[in-house]
Parts: structure tokens; sequence; C-alpha cells
């Protein structure tokens, strides 16, 4: 080093070893600097993590919580300007008092009245010597003949009717008595062949005649169509083989089924119009018979009976209808439009104009429902005004509202709903509502800006 007054010093030689020293320093000195803003950095980050674990994390539920809640379970009342409801289509109905008339419609199926199928079974054994009916769907009728049979037991019974009645007339010049018992002998030999359902003119016949035949011809004791056959010329038949089943078309059934929520509609004795595809516009009348008394779980569904005349044998069993039943309600009940009524799964609820236009949001039990109406069994009286339309978009603003509310409360947020649509009516008198947050304006009132120190 060189002194500037006296020239070179004497500690020239050891310069560059304290150069180095000074170097050293130096760089310890940076480098102690840059661990301590490392540390801080990383102390800053764990507590900035932990702010916002905090902020977060759901507040605890007690009384002096001031974080924002869940939304509450019901929503508020809502208020919407003229401008709004013209925005979202809003339309208001008064609740009124009507009777309802309800239709329900369903699909049908023509199918045998049971209590007018019958069983043809001869009481007698034999065997098949010709046939009268011999095909399924002939109709038939009382009296007419089905077929002839030969028995034994049938030739035995008539010998035993001639023997009485020529015995009969041999007693004639007897005593009372006798006569008496000879006639009771030939009663029962007639008995016998009509138990035999051998009818009278046969009978008559035998006893007029006095000849045996080999076959007798039993005859239908019903009337309707043969819906089943089971016998064939030449066959044996046993006593009480039913050989044919007869249906009679007169009157036939339709079974349908209607849906549960339409059980409390229809009633025994209820009118019903029925409509076939293969006579279009020729309505026919019937009335329910009959409800079932289960319901199938598959299809929510119960089956339902009407009775229908069927003079004409139109009407075919297996042939589809379309039957619809009219209900009536006694006496005026309270309805709305059914469009007014929002199900939400839970519940179903209306809102409800107020006289200061806030629109209430009102749970209501509902009843019987049409086309247009639906029946308010509580929650509303006559006279109250209801959303009619757009009632959806109504319910999503009082949610918003309700969820606003939850979150009006956190600190530093203002939640202050919109001037647009909002949830709330206009106060008169009162300053418009101001961000808290934001700058106050200055004397030029323009917002102020920061001072620089």
């Amino acid at each position: 080093m060189t002194d500037p007054d006296h020239g070179p010093s004497a500690d020239a030689p050891h310069a560059p070893r304290a150069l180095q020293a000074f170097g050293a320093t130096s760089g310890r000195s940076r480098l102690f600097r840059a661990l301590v803003v490392t540390a801080l950095l990383g102390v800053a980050a764990t507590l900035v993590y932990r702010y916002s674990r905090a902020a977060i994390a759901p507040a605890p539920a007690t009384a002096h919580a001031h974080g924002a809640g869940p939304a509450p379970a019901s929503q508020e009342p809502v208020f919407l300007d003229a401008r709004a409801e013209r925005r979202i289509g809003v339309t208001y109905a008064p609740v009124t008092l009507e009777r309802l008339s309800h239709e329900v419609r369903t699909v049908a199926q023509v199918t045998y009245d049971e209590r007018r199928v019958k069983a043809i079974a001869p009481k007698i054994d034999g065997w098949v010597e010709q046939l009268y009916v011999n095909y399924t769907g002939q109709a038939i009728a009382i009296g007419e003949p089905l077929l002839t049979i030969y028995s034994p037991m049938l030739v035995s019974a008539q010998q035993e009717l001639l023997v009485a009645t020529r015995l009969e007339q041999n007693m004639s010049q007897a005593d009372a008595d006798v006569r008496r018992g000879a006639q009771e002998l030939r009663d029962a030999a007639r008995r016998r062949l009509q138990y035999w359902d051998i009818s009278d003119e046969q009978i008559g016949e035998l006893e007029r005649t006095g000849a045996i035949t080999k076959t007798l011809t039993l005859r239908a004791p019903v009337e309707g169509v043969v819906v089943e056959k089971r016998v064939l010329a030449g066959q044996r038949i046993m006593a009480g083989e039913a050989l044919y089943q007869v249906a009679d078309l007169r009157v036939v059934w339709l079974e349908g089924e209607v849906f549960e929520r339409d059980l409390a509609s229809i009633r025994l004795g209820q009118g019903v119009s029925a409509e076939f595809e293969a006579f279009p516009g020729v309505p026919r009348t019937g009335r329910v018979t009959y409800i079932y008394p289960t319901l199938d779980p598959d299809t929510r569904t119960v089956r339902i009976r009407v009775e229908l005349p069927n003079r004409d044998l139109q009407l075919k069993p297996g042939m589809y209808s379309t039957i619809r039943l009219q209900t009536v309600t006694s006496a005026a009940t309270l309805v709305v439009p059914r469009s007014a009524v929002l199900a939400t799964g839970e519940r179903r609820l209306v809102f409800v104009r107020r006289a200061d236009g806030m629109l209430e949001p009102r749970d209501v039990e509902i009843g019987l429902s049409t086309d247009q109406f639906t029946q308010v069994l509580r929650g509303l009286s006559r006279g109250d005004t209801v959303v009619r339309s757009a009632t959806f978009l109504v319910d999503a603003e009082s949610n918003l509202s309700s969820a606003l509310g939850g979150m009006g409360a956190m600190p530093g947020m203002d939640m202050a709903p919109p001037s647009g649509g909002g949830t709330a009516p206009p106060k008169s008198g009162g300053a418009p509502r101001r961000n808290s947050s934001a700058p106050p304006p200055d004397s030029s009132g323009r917002a102020g800006a920061r001072r620089e120190d």
C-alpha cells in the first residue's frame, strides 16, 4: 500500500493477506444473510399455509362463530321488480274454489265374465256315437243337442221305466195303496233319467212307444260359445268328465291397470267409457265392478274390472280397449294452477305474493291433480295470489338469497345483492348501500387515492 504523505507504507508486504481476510469475511456475511432470508421465507410460507388452511376449514359450530355457516334448509322470501318479472316470465294466479273434473285413461283387454263360463260334463259313462257340437267357437243355445251316447246304464234305466209303467197300468183296479206304490216306482224311474240330463221329450217318447233305444241324446244346459272342446266321436267318456267349456259373451269384462296415484279417483259402480280400435267412433259404456286388493310392486299399478254389455257379440275376448273414467269432486275445493306447485323431492311448495310484494315460499299439501289444476289440502287460503309461471326460476332466486344470507357474515365480505333483480324491496329515503372496503370519495367526487409518505 502507499501512504499519501510518506510514500510506501511499511505494511505493504502484508496487504494481500489483509485483502484476503476481508474477502473471506464478506463472503461469510453474504452466506449468513442468505440463510436468514431463507429462514424468514420459510416461516412466512408456513404461516401463510396455516392461515389458508384455517380459512378453508369449516368453522366450529359454536354460538359465537362469526364465519359463514351452511346455507339454510328453507328458502328466503324474494323480491322481484317489474323488470325482473318480465325478464324471467313471472305471472300470477289467485287461489280459487273449484270442482275438479279428473279423467283417468288406461288400456284394458276384453276377457270372459267368469260367472258366465260353464263346463258341460255328462253324469254317466258311455261311448259317443255322434257329435252335433264338434268345433271350438260354435254357438249353442239351451236345449240344443250336443251328442248321442250309448250307455248300459241308460238302457237299464229305460227298462226299469217301462216295467214300472206296465205295473202301474196293471194295478189300475187294485186298492189305493198298491196303486200308490206302483206310481212311486214309475216316478223314481223317470227321475233317474231326468237326473242324467235326459229330456222330458225323450222320456215321454219312451213311455208312449214302449221301445228301448240304444242311444240317447244329451242336450246343452247353457247358452254361449264353445271356448274349449275335449270330446271326439267314438270316444269313451266317464261320468263327470268335462267335454265342453261354454262362455256366455252377452256380458264381458275389461281388465285394466291404473297407477297408484289414480286410485283415489276410482270407486265401485263408477261409469266407464270404452273405445275399441275395431269400432272407431262407437264408444261403449260400462261400470267398475271390482278393484283388485293387491298392487303390483314392479309397475306400481292396480288392476280394475269393468263390466260391459255385449248383446251383439261384437266384442271378442282378447281385444284391446282404451277406457276413460271421469271423476268430479263432490264439493268445491281450493285449487291452484298445476304449474304453480314446485316439487323439490322432499316437499311441495308454492310462492305466495304478499302485500309488500315479497314472494314467500310456502309448503303445501296437495290432493287431486288434473291437466290444469291441482287441489290444495293445506297451506293456502282462498284469495291468496301465487306465482303461476317461472316458479323454478323464482325458487332459484330464493335459494340464492338464502346462500347470500349465509355468507354475508364472513369477515371482510359484503354480499349485498345486485339491484337489477334484487332479493329485497327498495327502501324509500335510504342512502344507496356502499361496499365498506372501497375507498371513500374525495372532495372532487372521485375515489381517493392512497397518500404516499
